[in-house]
């Protein structure tokens, strides 16, 4: 068994010889996690959106859950918005469930219904992302989820790049209702940093794999502090010399056939998943950077 030492590779890495490309994508439309005070979930969604077309993105895929519609009836608005400014919307099941802990024939019921609010939206939609990214705790159940997307004409919205951005958003709102300014500067920061950390784990991920950097698809929520800071994030990748590509251009790397096409052979979803495919030991990343439990309490 091989063995990689990141920090190594992260030195490497200082100045990528080619531009690495990256498709943002959105999860939890159209609510995500807590709201400051005085913001609705239309102020949320068009501040992210106004950074989108600010930084002349592609179009960018926001993934739907059905249930938020019925729990937060005035969010409902957010669907047309993101669909007015010429983003598509995908299926991250009605209620959100986690396939390892229902039956597979429960989660399949859950992911159709909510095509009955994605279909009158039009646009491509039969994009699925997995909610927490659960793809199956066994294999029955993950065959038998690729076989019914396969079957429906899904491909599969896979995630190379996450720094955990819905960490942020309800410490956030706390933080917001208290007036605690220096806390939000530091979770500012963080959140920055954390996002900087991310991109060059990831590649260093893919470098080792491949020798090179794969299109990324980053996970990021529909939540108040991510509106507070992707027109900084956005900087941040320019400065670095990021490409934004669509979902359909970064899966178009071989490294997604899988999530493409369903139907085809199980393979690594994840570069996480590839490098214990290929017996090599790394690194785990290192998700909690705050104590948010605890901000702003």
């Amino acid at each position: 068994m091989r063995h990689v030492v990141l920090a190594t590779v992260f030195c490497a890495l200082a100045a990528p010889a080619a531009a690495q490309q990256i498709a943002l994508s959105f999860d939890d439309l159209p609510s995500h996690s807590a709201l400051p005070a005085g913001e609705t979930r239309v102020d949320v969604a068009k501040q992210i959106i106004a950074a989108l077309k600010d930084a002349k993105t592609p179009p960018v895929y926001g993934f739907v859950n059905g249930i938020r519609l019925q729990d937060d009836p005035a969010s409902a608005p957010v669907l047309q918005l993101w669909r007015d400014a010429g983003f598509p919307l995908g299926n991250h099941t009605w209620s959100h469930m986690n396939l390892n802990q229902h039956t597979a024939e429960e989660w399949q019921a859950d992911t159709a219904k909510n095509e009955a609010v994605l279909a009158p939206l039009k646009g491509d939609w039969h994009w699925l992302r997995y909610p927490y990214l659960a793809e199956g705790d066994t294999p029955a159940k993950h065959d038998a989820a690729r076989a019914f997307l396969a079957s429906r004409g899904y491909r599969i919205a896979a995630v190379t790049l996450s720094f955990d951005d819905y960490l942020w958003n309800e410490p956030y709102a706390r933080c917001v209702a208290k007036g605690d300014a220096k806390t939000i500067a530091v979770m500012e920061n963080a959140w920055l940093a954390a996002a900087e950390t991310s991109l060059a784990y990831y590649a260093a991920l893919s470098h080792e794999l491949y020798g090179r950097d794969i299109s990324y698809v980053l996970l990021m929520h529909l939540g108040a502090f991510d509106a507070r800071m992707l027109p900084r994030l956005l900087a941040l990748y320019r400065a670095k010399g990021v490409t934004l590509i669509s979902l359909e251009q970064a899966e178009a790397d071989p490294f997604y056939a899988p999530a493409m096409n369903p139907a085809a052979p199980n393979a690594p979803m994840t570069l996480e998943q590839a490098m214990a495919a290929r017996g090599v030991t790394f690194v785990p990343r290192v998700v909690q950077v705050l104590p948010f439990d605890s901000l702003c309490r």
